[in-house]
Parts: structure tokens; sequence; C-alpha cells
């Protein structure tokens, strides 16, 4: 409220206090005159009788209140029904207001002013309402809900359509935040409030006493409550109130019944409560009694009971308290909410789904010690919801619940575990809701029952127990989604020791789905496994093997059961057994390492039988083949871990093995036979002889058997015969002669294919003893030598496989060999393969020589009974663990052989790889030699002679990382690092040094390689084709292709390249093995990663993607933190690659792009603000390189730049100081190399970000703003596209208008960035910013070229005036000292426009002395040529738009000017003016006669300007004026006439009958004053004008006839027809055509004297005009003095020689005529004219009238028979009037009048013809 002020009526009381009896007494006679006063007169007096009768309330005399109360019921009996009466009610207030008033005074004020209200004026209610609201909340409640329902009253009545300036502030002086929260809360009543239903007490959402502080017990209809609840959202909206105290009201608006206030209420939502905070707990308070209500508290009266808000409104709550953390928090409100979304009685579907998304809100966010107390109760009622459901629920609303109910279960799950913890109902629950519930529920059913799990995680054992047999049912369900969760429990509650779950993991991993199979092999730890491993170990603690197998076989007791035959069935599927056996080999694996003594437990053993049996039972026939492999793989497993067990076993089953020797899979086959031989360890040797001949027998037999037989017998020879061999006594010799003889028949005469499975039994037998010679009768050979020849074939043929298999029997063979013959011969064979291109191949064969090497890790024991295939397969060269790849199979067995003959197999070995092979010509061999290097060195490391090569052997390897061939790159690099593994610590620091050197480009030059023709120097397409097309790659055809082109010098070049390809080949060769040895190095490669980091990083962006592959290896075993390390060496980084922008290599220049575009982002100032001046030429360059890639890399370099410069100029993101810095540095590098580059990309990214700097930079862009302003301003220009320009200087050829182009040209460069870093910059400017702004744009007026730039500086200048004000005035005079001859000298249209509107603008703030000069110039203009005025007009017309106030004390001079030049020839000039003048004068007569001296000194001093110009626009003024002002001229018409008549006389000028149509116009204006002042100046303003007429040219003749004829009117003096009508009939004489009637003859002298009359003659109707006005001022004497004269005239006119137009204009002289003469017949009958005036009118009748009707016949123009007949009709009139005696009928005029009559068409013609025909039968003679 406002501050307390006494009322007027007690103030003037106040020097006398008066007693209660004078009170009294003043009352009644207060009430006396109340009751004498009449209703008109009653509002005034009560403004003054009310307050002092409300303010005597407070005597405390019951006879003064009693006076009161009848006074105040007299005045509401006669005001009540009259609404027009008003009441005082700023007094009223005052007095409420006042502190002293006492209370029973404010309770009668009150209810006054409520009244007062109704009866207000609109505009007083609305000013004073704002002030109630001040300090209401100190009044008492009944009073603060009148005040509150009155100002929503008002609001309602004043301020639903809108709210002005002026009410928003007066609400804003509300600024105690209790009024403010009081008015806030009663307007949410009256929003919440809605016309009441029969069956409600209260709306929603209010109490009874809510509604009736809203009503005031009186229902509001709809209309009332719209306005009102609008006003109330118009004014809220102003008052700028916090967003969580006007939340409810919007959302309150926002779910209202009504649509204009949904729709407003949504609006102020998204406007002024967007960023309201909705864990307020106060708000959220609020809201949920909006929700709820308060009808179930116990301690509130009934009728303070809120009642819950509405469905709509509830809707609206839901969603709110669902983003609410609060609300999740505020037990017990937010369980009495989701109790009555989903259990309450007018609950609705929409607010059950909503509750139960609430629900999931509140289990997600609440905190654990309120969730306690309501997850119980809410879980309860979920459930019972999900039982009310029926699974074929269709509504979609019961679906979304239901899907929010589950969601809640599982969250609840995840955050109170022990609810579901200790017993399994729920998670039957959920097993059986994904069995029966519909398809689109399971996913979310299937997501609650997963997180249910993580609730059983640690449950009790009995509860996991009961769950065993719920799940195994679930895992075999039809529906995936159920089996799905049946294994994730399974896999996440149990650990790997529980045998049941592991079952259920069996089963799933057959399962058709994928994600179960992978979720089943996952539980078993399956999903990674590489292979089965007898050293394989494992953390993982698997469960025993017996209980596992008793597990199983606990559900599946048949699958002990198997037959010798394999018919028995399959219990489970393929896949499952699969798994199954697996992870029993790992429990037996696991166990059997455990202790190595188990084995001979009796519960091991039976277990390993057991185990035995289900493999069995897996080589079932309708097993799959993986099964078998499988199964007979881990029968092998077993058997080498306990092979005296597996050899008695099976020594009972090798009729069963047998059958699976020809098995389809290779692997069982293999395995099968394996088996066999260690079957046959526990066989008799006659029963392994038996074997090994009944084998032999098969296969060698008559009848041909399948591969797969003869494959499997010839391995299981190999494996029997090895055994055997081992054994003492072996098998006889003789059936070992055959065996090798039957073996050796096979390797010569059957296929590769069986070939190399025999050499491959050769090679096993040979593993046990050397191959004893063949006896064949006397002789014996060798066996290598028999088949060397084969061998040979074999080895070149295309078999991959045979020749794998081969090359490693020959190394088999050689193992134990002594004989140097055969190894000479082994190694010639394995030699030839040095130019195979088949990896395998060169791996066997590496294999083979390592044998033939020794000291390879494996023995005969582990090749022959164990799952090994091949050394080279079961190692990873490229990727895998050196160390894992030569320990794998090593043992502690002892090589037998003689170490003088493997000596020299080593020495020759040596040789071959280091004189021929690794430094050959042909990169095949190369490629051979190091895979056989390498493997040689990984297999046989630590052998002595190895050991001693080391440093040779990392030469080699060195050397080849240069390889192109990417396979020798790779191995040479895995062969570095096995070095460094098997080297010594000074080997290990060369190696190391090696290795930065070569990947920094500082290494020592390489070996050189001799190069041949057919040396390849270039990968095949590496440098495109030869000029013929072919291949472009060798030696020699580089030379041949130099040759062709001229330059033989060429070839140089094309090294180089090849070096330095060589060189990128050798860094990411270095860097494979650098990833290798980087993990162990350590602390030896400190000292280089100064050099290395850099590179590093910039390697890991070479376009080569294998480059970058490298480089990273190197990068992540180098680096453990790699942002930390890139931090610390950041300044080196950055220095190396801005020096490689430079570099010649595009890889290099296009890597640096990339790596430094990568590690600037996010980089602070103090990191990267060094490099800042260099960064962005850096990245100019890149995007101007000729490369495209390193282009395309420069823009993305070009693009993090941008990003991070905005961020450090921007004053929002860094430190101000900063800012400053980073836009010192980057600025003028932006603007002097970016905007100014020639390269398109660069400009348009400097522009950006240039725009963007100025938008974000604040502050820190003053310093810059002059060079900033004028770059962009010279851009405008610069920047546009050349396009335009072409087509305006065209413009005129093609039509189109230049002003149109200019301005369409201007338009396109106000929408450029360029502009809008301009607007951007005015943002900024300050006081201290014009010292360099002001002149610097000054320059670039005087300078600057270019439509855009020239409007760009105007515009701007305007802007930056307007920006700074005041701040402008020193500047002044200079800017317009400027820019004025510049808007003069402006050829364009729109920058001289632009240009004026700026100097208007710089107006505003000049000094008087400074404006007066630069106007009265302005005016001066008007004088100068057409580029003057144009200037004049458009800097007038700028003034008077944008410097008005200047240009009021000057409209003396610019209106004057502005009316003259209106006048202008120029069609555009004025224009121009005209507009001016419309736009500076309101009434054209009221300017011209406020400057009317002024206008008539500027005339009269323009027309006697030497300017013919100035003298025509001159006459045309003076015209104006006239036509204007009238008679109000004559005070100048002296001076004006004078003037003009000066100028008449002499020679004639284009435009000089202007000044005769100005003496027209003045004697038509002013011919009173001209009479009056001087009797004589009408005769002489007559002798000009008719001198005037004289003149020959045709134009001025016209114009002096016309202003005669305007003389002759205005002053209509008889004497003028005299002295004018000789003139006019000489010039109607010279007019007639041809005076003879004859045709003229046709000589040239006659022709051009026709031509000159016509030139100088006058048309004859100009003349009659003229004669018309004589006829009418002229004497009746007069006119019959030249009868004769006039009438020739007339009768010459009427002829036919003369056109249609002058006949018109003789009917009107004949017309007049007759007017005249009518009108002297009637005053000549006194006097003696009467004859004269009778003859006149009978020559009228007789000869003109014949004339006439001539006319009528002759002209068909229905315009001259109308005005012919007219003419016809006032001469028989006039003929009428005579005399009797004087009338005589003329016969035949009456006949041919008939005639005429009837044919003429025209009907108002034909009746005015009537008429005459009548009058002319009157004519009776007497």
């Amino acid at each position: 409220m406002a501050e307390p002020t006494p009322s007027p009526s007690l103030s003037s009381s106040a020097p006398t206090v008066k007693s209660d009896g004078e009170i009294e007494e003043m009352l009644d006679r207060m009430l006396t005159r109340l009751a004498l006063c009449d209703d008109s007169k009653l509002q005034p007096l009560l403004s003054k009788l009310l307050p002092v009768t409300i303010s005597s309330l407070s005597s405390h005399s019951s006879a003064v209140r009693n006076k009161v109360l009848e006074i105040l019921s007299h005045v509401n009996k006669r005001v009540k029904h009259q609404l027009q009466i008003g009441l005082p009610l700023s007094e009223l207030w005052n007095i409420y207001s006042d502190a002293n008033t006492a209370p029973m005074v404010r309770n009668f004020c009150i209810v006054y002013i409520e009244m007062a209200f109704d009866r207000a004026p609109t505009e007083e209610k609305g000013n004073l309402a704002p002030t109630l609201l001040v300090n209401i909340s100190k009044l008492p409640q009944q009073h603060q809900e009148i005040i509150l329902r009155i100002v929503t009253k008002v609001i309602g009545d004043c301020h639903s359509s809108r709210t002005d300036d002026e009410t928003v502030a007066n609400y804003r002086t509300v600024t105690d935040p209790r009024d403010r929260e009081l008015f806030v809360e009663f307007c949410l009543h009256t929003i919440l409030y809605q016309p009441s239903s029969q069956s409600r007490e209260c709306p929603p959402g209010l109490s009874i006493s809510q509604t009736n502080g809203v009503t005031g017990k009186q229902s509001l209809d709809r209309d009332v409550l719209l306005m009102r609840k609008l006003g109330i959202l118009n004014v809220t909206e102003g008052m700028e109130l916090a967003p969580e105290l006007v939340y409810p009201l919007y959302l309150a608006a926002s779910a209202d019944y009504q649509e204009p206030i949904v729709k407003r209420g949504e609006e102020l939502l998204r406007k002024k409560a967007n960023g309201t905070n909705l864990d307020d707990s106060n708000l959220i308070n609020k809201l949920f009694v909006l929700f709820n209500g308060t009808v179930g508290s116990q301690n509130v009266a009934p009728e303070h009971k809120v009642t819950p808000g509405s469905h709509a409104l509830k809707a609206k709550l839901m969603s709110i308290f669902c983003r609410s953390i609060t609300a999740a928090n505020s037990f017990p409100a937010t369980l009495q909410c989701i109790f009555g979304c989903i259990y309450g009685s007018e609950t609705t579907s929409r607010l059950k789904q909503m509750g139960m998304e609430f629900t999931v809100w509140v289990f997600k966010h609440s905190q654990i010690n309120q969730l306690k107390l309501m997850a119980p109760v809410i879980l309860n009622a979920i459930l019972k919801s999900l039982d009310s459901y029926s699974n074929l629920e269709s509504d979609a609303t019961a679906r979304d619940t239901k899907t929010f109910a589950f969601q809640a279960i599982g969250l609840l799950a995840q955050r109170m575990p022990q609810l579901f913890r200790d017993k399994i109902d729920m998670a039957v629950r959920l097993f059986g809701a994904l069995k029966v519930e519909p398809q689109s529920f399971r996913f979310i059913i299937q997501e609650a029952t997963i997180s249910l799990s993580t609730a059983y995680k640690g449950a009790p054992e009995t509860v996991l127990k009961d769950l065993e047999t719920p799940l195994l049912i679930s895992s075999q369900e039809e529906q995936s989604e159920v089996r799905y969760c049946a294994v994730r429990w399974a896999t996440y509650l149990f650990d790997l020791q529980h045998c049941p779950s592991r079952f259920i993991c069996m089963l799933g991993a057959a399962d058709s789905s994928l994600d179960i199979r992978d979720m089943a092999l996952e539980g078993l730890f399956l999903l990674k496994d590489d292979g089965l491993s007898m050293n394989g170990k494992s953390d993982l603690q698997y469960p025993k093997l017996g209980v596992m197998l008793d597990y199983i076989l606990g559900q599946q007791p048949k699958l002990l059961d198997s037959t010798e035959m394999r018919g028995q069935r399959l219990l489970f599927p393929s896949k499952t057994y699969v798994v199954m056996i697996k992870f029993l080999l790992k429990c037996f694996q696991s166990e059997f390492e455990q202790s190595k003594s188990i084995e001979g437990l009796p519960v091991f053993q039976s277990a390993v039988e057991n185990m035995c049996l289900l493999l069995e039972h897996a080589m079932a026939f309708e097993g799959s083949v993986e099964l078998h492999a499988n199964a007979s793989k881990a029968l092998i497993v077993i058997g080498s871990c306990i092979p005296e067990m597996i050899s008695s076993h099976y020594a009972r089953k090798v009729s069963w093995i047998k059958q699976l020797l020809d098995h389809v899979d290779l692997d069982t086959r293999e395995s099968a036979a394996r088996l066999l031989g260690i079957a046959s360890s526990n066989l008799p040797v006659d029963a392994s002889s038996a074997i090994i001949s009944e084998l032999i027998a098969s296969v060698s037999g008559t009848q041909k058997l399948r591969f797969e037989n003869q494959h499997g017998a010839l391995c299981a020879i190999g494996y029997i015969t090895a055994e055997c061999m081992s054994r003492t006594p072996s098998i006889p010799e003789t059936l070992l002669q055959n065996t090798l003889k039957f073996l050796v028949d096979v390797v010569n005469s059957e296929t590769a294919s069986l070939a190399s499975v025999a050499m491959q039994a050769l090679g096993h037998i040979a593993l046990r003893v050397p191959l004893p010679l063949l006896t064949n009768d006397s002789s014996s050979v060798d066996i290598l030598t028999t088949l060397s020849e084969k061998l040979s074939k074999l080895l070149s043929g295309d078999d991959i496989k045979a020749i794998q298999k081969v090359v490693i029997a020959i190394g088999h063979m050689c193992m134990e060999e002594t004989s140097i013959s055969r190894l000479n011969l082994a190694l010639g064979l394995i030699f030839s393969l040095c130019r195979s291109k088949v990896e395998d191949v060169l791996f066997a064969a590496g294999e083979a020589l390592s044998f033939l090497w020794g000291g390879v890790p494996v023995t005969a024991d582990v090749i022959l009974k164990t799952n090994y295939s091949t050394l080279s397969m079961s190692s990873n060269f490229l990727m895998g663990d050196v160390n894992l790849s030569k320990s794998k199979y090593s043992t502690n067995g002892t090589n037998t052989s003689s170490e003088d003959y493997h000596c020299m197999v080593r020495e020759a070995i040596t040789r071959k790889l280091f004189d021929e092979l690794l430094y050959s010509t042909r990169k095949e061999e190369r490629c051979a030699g190091t895979v056989w290097l390498l493997s040689i060195t990984m297999y046989c490391g630590h052998h002595p002679a190895i050991q001693k090569m080391l440093p040779e052997i990392q030469e080699a390897f060195s050397h080849l990382l240069g390889e192109h061939n990417e396979l020798t790159q790779e191995l040479a690099s895995q062969g570095m690092s096995i070095v460094y593994e098997l080297g010594d610590e000074s080997m290990k620091k060369n190696l190391v040094n090696a290795l930065v050197s070569t990947l920094t480009g500082s290494g020592k030059r390489k070996r050189a390689i001799k190069l041949v023709e057919d040396t390849e120097v270039f990968q095949e397409g590496a440098i495109g084709e030869g000029l013929n097309g072919g291949k472009l790659s060798t030696y020699k055809e580089l030379c041949n292709l130099a040759n062709e082109m001229g330059q033989p010098d060429l070839i140089y070049k094309f090294m180089d390249l090849a070096n330095h390809q060589a060189s990128l080949n050798s860094k990411r060769g270095a860097a494979f093995g650098f990833s290798k040895i980087a993990k162990q190095a350590g602390d030896v490669l400190k000292p280089h990663l100064r050099l290395l980091i850099p590179r590093l990083v910039r390697y890991q962006y070479d376009p080569d993607k294998n480059v970058q592959d490298a480089m990273s290896h190197i990068w992540k075993s180098l680096v453990e933190d790699s942002k930390k390390t890139i931090d610390e060496h950041f300044d080196v980084i950055i220095d190396d690659l801005l020096i490689q922008f430079g570099s010649r290599l595009w890889r290099s220049r296009e890597a640096s792009c990339l790596a430094l575009a990568d590690i600037i982002q996010g980089r602070r100032f103090d990191q990267v603000g060094k490099h800042l001046k260099k960064l962005w030429p850096a990245a100019f360059r890149a995007m101007d390189d000729i490369k495209e890639t390193v282009r395309n890399s420069g823009e993305k370099l070009c693009r993090a730049v941008t990003s991070l410069t905005i961020r450090l100029c921007d004053v929002s993101l860094t430190d101000i100081s900063h800012a400053s810095q980073a836009m010192d540095i980057v600025l003028p590098v932006l603007l002097g190399e970016g905007i100014l580059s020639k390269v398109d990309t660069i400009r348009k990214a400097s522009i950006a970000v240039v725009m963007k700097l100025a938008k974000g930079a604040g502050i820190a862009l003053r310093p810059h703003l002059s060079d900033l302003v004028c770059c962009m301003l010279e851009s405008l220009s610069s920047l546009e596209d050349q396009g335009l320009n072409y087509v305006e200087l065209h413009a005129a050829n093609v039509g189109i208008q230049t002003e149109k182009l200019e301005n369409l040209r201007i338009s396109i460069a106000k929408g450029s960035p360029m502009w809008e870093t301009l607007d951007l910059s005015l943002n900024v400017v300050d006081t201290k910013s014009l010292d360099q702004l002001v002149p610097r744009l000054a320059q670039l007026v005087r300078s600057g070229v270019g439509l855009n730039t020239r409007v760009g500086v105007a515009n701007f200048i305007s802007l930056l005036v307007q920006k700074v004000g005041v701040d402008v005035k020193p500047y002044t005079s200079i800017l317009l000292k400027l820019l004025f001859p510049v808007v003069k000298e402006e050829k364009s249209g729109a920058a001289k426009r632009a240009f004026a509107s700026a100097c208007a603008i710089v107006l505003k703030y000049a000094a008087t002395s400074q404006a007066q000069k630069l106007i009265e110039d302005t005016a001066a203009l008007h004088t100068g040529d057409r580029n003057a005025q144009i200037t004049c007009a458009i800097l007038l017309k700028s003034y008077s738009s944008m410097a008005s106030d200047f240009l009021s004390g000057y409209h003396a001079s610019i209106i004057t000017v502005i009316f003259l030049s209106r006048f202008e020839d120029d069609k555009q000039v004025s224009g121009l003016f005209e507009e001016l003048w419309e736009e500076n004068t309101s009434s054209e007569w009221i300017a011209l006669q406020l400057y009317l001296a002024e206008v008539v000194s500027l005339i009269c001093e323009s027309i006697t300007s030497s300017s013919w110009s100035s003298k025509k626009k001159s006459g045309k003024a003076i015209c104006k004026l006239s036509e204007v002002l009238g008679e109000s001229l004559e005070s100048h018409h002296h001076v004006l006439l004078q003037a003009v008549m000066k100028e008449i006389p002499g020679r004639l000028w284009e435009g000089k009958e202007v000044l005769l149509d100005a003496i027209g116009a003045l004697s038509k204006s002013c011919h009173k004053a001209i009479s009056s002042n001087d009797s004589a100046i009408p005769n002489a303003i007559l002798s000009v004008v008719s001198s005037a007429c004289t003149k020959k040219v045709k134009k001025y003749r016209e114009a002096a006839l016309s202003c005669l004829e305007q003389v002759v009117r205005a002053f209509g003096h008889p004497e003028f027809f005299n002295s004018t009508f000789s003139l006019l009939f000489e010039m109607c004489n010279s007019a007639i055509p041809n005076k003879s009637g004859k045709s003229t003859s046709g000589s040239d002298a006659t022709k051009a004297e026709l031509d000159d009359v016509q030139e100088i003659s006058v048309p004859n109707d100009k003349v009659l005009e003229c004669l018309i006005s004589c006829i009418h001022v002229a004497h009746v004497n007069d006119i019959l003095e030249q009868q004769e004269n006039l009438l020739h005239l007339l009768i010459t006119s009427l002829s036919s020689a003369f056109p249609w137009t002058v006949k018109i204009s003789t009917f009107s002289v004949i017309r007049e005529l007759c007017s005249r003469l009518h009108k002297g017949l009637a005053d000549s009958k006194e006097n003696s004219t009467h004859p004269k005036m009778a003859s006149l009118v009978q020559k009228l009748y007789d000869s003109v009238s014949r004339k006439v009707v001539d006319c009528l016949n002759t002209v068909k123009i229905a315009q001259v028979h109308i005005s012919a007949s007219d003419c016809l009709l006032e001469i028989f009139k006039l003929y009428g009037d005579l005399p009797l005696v004087d009338l005589t009928l003329n016969i035949e005029l009456k006949g041919e009048l008939l005639h005429v009559h009837e044919i003429e068409k025209n009907g108002e013609a034909k009746a005015l013809l009537k008429a005459c025909i009548d009058i002319l039968d009157n004519l009776k003679p007497h």
C-alpha cells in the first residue's frame, strides 16, 4: 500500500476538533442536503459528503454513529440501481490507507471502495488497482479477500487483451515477497475457479472458503471468468515474478476448460516458466496440494479442505512430478499421489498409466530412507493392479500402465533387493508373465526380470536352491524371452562351480537365438576359447569333473550308453554336446593341473571313464561333424594327460576306433589315427603288427577305397608304426621294410593328397628312428633319394596343403638324420620353395628348416600324442605374444641328433639366407628369406648358434623394414622384437637406438641391393601406367619410360621417389617391431621420447592406414596416459607439426593438418597462446595446397582452429585478459591474411570466424574496432559476386533498371556475414573507440570504392551515431564537412540516399551554427544542375525524417525551396520535391499563407534569373499560388505581376508560355486588387497579352490566347471587346485553309508557303474561345457595330473547310451571342438600338441557321449534332422574341429542318430539333 495520507476532509478540520454534538449537527445538515439533491447532482455531492460521513464513524458517540448509518442507508438506496453515479474512490482509499484510521472506519471504507470500483472510469481504476496490492499482506484477511477480488476484477476489465508499459510498471511496484505471494495465490484460485455444477460444492483444486473468496459468494459467468483469467495472465507476465511462484498459476491455466486460457497458459509456461526449478520444495508441496487436495486431513476445518484438482490438471502435474527428484522424495504426499492415480475413486486409465510412470520415477530417484517407507505399500499396489488387468487388454493406455508397472518392479529390485530376496514368488510371477503376456509386453518384462536377478544375487542358499528347478524348466520353454532370462539368471546368480546353472547354459548353447547362445557360452567361459591345450592354465574355478558329470548324468542317465556300431541316439542337440564336451574338458584340465597325483584316485578315474563313455556316446552317427571332431580331440587331450589309462581303455576298443578312420571329417580321422597309435602302446607287438598289415592290405588291395578310408589308414599306419618303433621289442624288420616300401609306393604313385599323407606318415616314423635304407633284392636305396624326383614335383605343384605336409614331413625325417647327403637333399627340396608366393607354404618351409637347424621346442611325443598340428599354424607371427609362441610346446627333452652333421646344415642354411635370399633382387625371395629367418629365430632362438648370429639377424631385419611387401615388413618388425627379447642388454640398447633413428628419419643408410632388369622398384599401379598402357613397376620399365620421354635423368627422380617410399615403409615396419619392444624397453626409451613423441603423433594421422595402425601400436605401447603425454610435450609437438606444414611431402602436410586439428581441441590460452599466430597461416596454407586431400585436411584444421579461437576470444568462456590477448593475436591475421586472400574458401572461412568473434568477444573487440569495421566495409564490395557488377554495366541494354539492381545488390550485402559482423561491432562501441574509428571511417568515405562499401560506410555511420548519441558531438564538424560534399558528388542514387541519411543523423547532434550552415548550403543546391537538385531533395528528405527538430527552425527557407522546386521540368526532381512537400505540409493553403512572403521573394528572385528553367518553374509556381490562395494573394500581386510582365517582352524561349499562364492565373485570382490599385494595369496586361498573340510560335500563341481569354473574363471590361475583336477577326481570317475554295497549285513554293502558314497559324477553336469571352463582356452596341464581321466570321467558321472541333466552338460563340443579344433585346425596347439588333437577329436566322443545318447534314458526329441543335434552338428562341411585325417564316429552312429531324438518330439532338420546329410552327406572319 502507498504511504498513508490524511484525507482532505479530515485535514481541513484538523485545526479545530469538533465536539460530538457539532458533528451530529453537521451530519444532520448533510442528510438534509442529500435529501434535497437531485440525482443529476448527486455524484459531486457524494464526493465531498461520503468521506466526511464515513470518517465520522471514528466518534464514540452512538448518536453520531446512528446519524452516519442513516446517511449511508440513504446513499445506498439512492445509488444502488444507478451505476452511473460515481463514488469518491481516491478519497476513500486515502482514508482507508491512513495509519490512524479507526478499524470501524476501515470496515465501512472497504465496502464503499468496492462499490466505487464498480462505478469508476476504466482508466482511474486501472491506475489505482496496483496501489491496493502494496502492503496487502498486513491487512486483515477479510479485507485482503475484498481487495484482491477488486484487483482481479479490474484486471479482467482493463487488461484482458493487453497490458501497456505503464500498467506493468505500476504492478512491479509491488515488491514485498509476501504481497506478491498473496496476490499470486489469489490469482491461482481465480484461475482454478470454474462455474460449479449441482453435484459439487466447490470447483476442483479449491476449498469452499477459497471459492467464496474468489466469487464474493456470487457466481461468475463464463465470459467474465475468461476476461479475468486472461487479464491475470497478462499482468503476471509483466510483473517479472520468480518462475517458481507463477509456475502453478500458468500450469493451472494450461489445464483450464476454456481454449484461449489454455493457449495463453501454455505460451507463458514456455516463455516465463521454462527455467523453473522443479526441485524447489515449496513449489512441489503446492503442486501436491493441487493434486491430492486436503480432503483427507483430520485437522482441517471442512470449509478449508481443498478438493483434488481436475483430471486435466492432474495429468499436467504428473508429467511434472516425473521430472522432479524432490517429488520422488516427498513422503507421504508421493504415496498419496500414486495411490490416488492407481486406486482413486475418480481415476482414469490415463492417470493410472501416469501413476505407474511416476512410480518408476520414484523407485529410481527416491532416497533409500523414503523408499523403505513407500516401497512395500507401492509394490503391493502394483501387484494388485497387474492382477486386475487381463492379458487381452487392447487399450493403449492400459498397455502403457502395465509397462510402467513392470519397469517399476525392475527398478525396485535394483534399489531394494531385500523385498524380493527371501522368496521366489516374484521370480515365478515374472517368468510366468513372460510366458503368457503378449509379445508387445515381453521386452519390458524381460528387462524387469533381468533387473530382478540382481535382487537374488547373494540370496540364501535355500532360495537359490528353490530357483534351480524353475530356471531349468524356463530354459526349455517355447518363448525365447523366457529362455534368455533363464540363461541370464543362471550365468549371473551362480558361480562357475554351480553345476545346475552350467547345465542350463549347456542347453542354451544350442538355442535358435543368437543372444541366448552367446549368453550361454559366456556362462561357460567358452566365448574366447582358442583351442584345447594341455598346458593351458586359468584362474577360473571349474567344478569337479565327477560332480559335473554326475549332474549331467542325473538329468540324462542314458548318456553313458554307446554301442560299437555308433547307432545310439543323441539325447541333446549336437551344439549342446559340443559345449558340454568343451566345458567338461576344462573341468578335467583344471582338476588335472591341481595335482598330478590325483590321477590315481578312484573317484577321478571313475569320472574320466564316464567322460570317455560320454565322448563315445557323442560319436554316434547322427552327431554333427563339429561334435565328432571335438569329441575325438577331447579323447586325445585326455590321452595326452593320462596315456596309460587311455591306452589300456581303448586297447580293448580298437575295432571301434578303426571305424572312425573312414570318417568324413579330416580332424576326426587324424584324432582317430592318433588314438589308435596311443592304444597300440598297450597292445602286444603281434597285435600291433597285425593292425599295420591289415591297414596296408586295405589300402593296397585290389578294391579301390574312398579317399577318407585311404587317408585314415595311412595316418594310422604312421602313428602305429612310430609308436611300435619306440618300444622294445619293436615290430619285425620285415614289417618295417614292407611298411616303408608301401608308403614310398604311395608317394610315388598316388595323387598329391595321398602322397602328402604318406610323407606325413614317413615323417612320423622318422621322429622315432632314422629311416633305414630300403632293401630291394640285393640292393638298398635311400628313401629320400628315391622320392626326390616325386617330391620336387609335389613341391612345385598347386596343392598348398599337400606341399605343407610334404615339406614339414621332410623336416621331421631329418630331425634324427645323420646322413649328409640326405640332409643336403632335404635342404635342396626346401630351398626350392624360395620363390613361392604362398604364405602358408613359406611358413611350413620355415618350420622344416627349424627342425633341420635343431633345438625346436617340441618332442616326438608332443607331435605324435597330442593335438599338435604344426608350429607355424600354432603360432601368431604378427600379433601373438612372442613368449607364448616360444614356450607353448617346450619340454625337458633333449635332441639326440649328431651335432656335427647339423652344424654343417646350419652353415648351409645361413649362407642361403644371408648371401642369397635376404638381399635378393627379387621381392619373393626376400619374403621367403624373412619368413625362414623369423621361423628359425623364433623356434630355435635359444640355440647357441642363433645367439651368436643375433647382430647379423638384427641387421637383416632392420634392412627388411623398408620392403614394399607388407608381409615381409611385418615379419621383419616381428623379428626385431624377437631379437630384442633374445639379446643381451647392449644389443637391446643398440636395437632401440636403431629403431628410434628409423622412426625419426635419421637412421643409417641400408645395405644396397643391386638392381637388375626385373627388379621391382614400385608396386604395380603405384605410379600409373606406361605410355603404351602397360605396367610400370620394374627397373627396366622405368628406364624405358625415361628414354621414351627423352629425359634419361628422370630415372634418378624415380629412384628418389622409391627411396622415399622405402623410408616410409621402414617407419611403418619399425613401428610394428617397436610396439613389441616398447613394452619391455622401459627406461631405455626415455631419452628418445622428445624426438619420438612429435613424430608418433603425426604418423598416427598418416594418410596410409597401415602406417596409422603401426604407429598407433607404438603409441599404445609407449604411452600409458595419452593426454598427459601430449600435454607434457605439447609445445614440441606443435612446433614439429608447424614445420611439417612446409614439407615437400604431401602426406606430411596432410598428417600435420589432421594431427593439429585434433590436439588443439579444448586447449587453454596459456597452452596455445604462443602458437596462435602461426596456426592460422598454417591453416590458410593448407587450404590452398595443390593436393586435394591436403586441402580437405586444411579445412578440418580450419574448423578446429576456428572453434579454438572463438572459445578463447569469448569473454563468457575465457578470462577477459586472455580473451583480449587472443583477439590481439588472431584478428590482425584474419583481417590481413584471411579476408584479403585470393582463395575463396579462405575468405569465407575468415569472414565466418570474424563474425563469430564479434559475437562472443565483447569488450575485447574494442581495440580492434577500427581495423575490423574498415575491413568488413571494404569486403562488402571486394567479396561481392563479380557477376552483379557485370550485370549492372549492361543493365540498360537488357531493360533492367539500374536503381532496382543497386537496391538488390545492397540488400544482398546487408544479408552477408560482413554486415552482421558490423552490427555486432556496434554493440561494443564506446566513447574511446570513436577516437580511432571516426578518422578511419572518414578516410573510407573519401577513398572507399564499390557500391556496397560506400552504402555500407554511410549506413554504419548512421548506426554508429544512433548508438553513441551525444558522444558523437566532438566529431560532428568533421563528419558534416565530409559527408555533405560526398552526397553532392555521389552518382549512385542508393549511395547518395545512404550518405544523406548519415548526414541527417549527424545533424541531430551538430552545433547550431553547423546545422544552420548545412541547411542553408542544402537549400542553395536547388539552383544548381540536376544532380544538385536531386541532392537537395534527398538531403531535405533525410533531414525531415531524421532531424525534424533541427529542421523546424528553418522551415521558412526550406518550404520555399521545396515549393518552387516542385515545378522543375525533370520528373524525377519534381517528384522528389513533391513528396517532400506532402510530408512537410499538412495543408497546402496554410503552408503557403505562412510562408507567402518568402515564397514570393524566392519566385521573384528565380524569375529574374538568367536560367530559362528557373523562369519557367517560377511561372508554374505563380500559377499554383494563384490556384491555391486565390484572392489571398492580392497583397503580393503587384510584385509578382510586375516581375512576370517584365519577362514577357523580348525573345522567345522554350517554355516561355508558362509566364503567360502566370499572368492569366494572377488576373483570375487578383483582378479586383489589380483594378483597384491602378485602373491602367488591366489595359497594360491586355496589351502585353495581345502582343503575345501575334507571335509566330504556335505553342506560345496558344498560351497567349488562353491567357487573353482569362484576362478578358477576369477583368470583364466592355472596352476589351473593341481592343481585341479586330485582332481575333484577323487571326480567324488568316486561319482559313483556302480562301478561294480552289485547290492550290502543286509548285514547291506554294507548298512551302502553306507549310509556313500552318506553322504560325493557331487553331480557330482557340480564337473562338477568346471571342466568347469578348462577347461575354462587350456592350451590345459594340457587338452591333461589328455585326458584319462577326457574321462573316461565324459563317466562315461553319464552312466545310474547318474541322468539327472548330464548329463546336463556333456553336458556343453563337450561343453566347444569342444570350448576349437576348439580354440586350430586353433592354433595347426603350432605346434606339432595337432595329439594329433585330437586323442582326434576322441575319442570324436567315444565314447562320442555314449553315448550322448544313452542319447537321454533313457532319455525322453526335456531339456536333447535339451542339448544333442546341445552337439552332437558341437562334430560334431569340428570333421568336422579336416583335411579330419583324417575323417571317422561312419555309425552305423549315423543310430542311423537318428532314434533318426525321433522319436524326441521337435522341437528345432530336428533342432539341423538335423544339426548334415547334418554335417555327408558331411563327405566323401577321
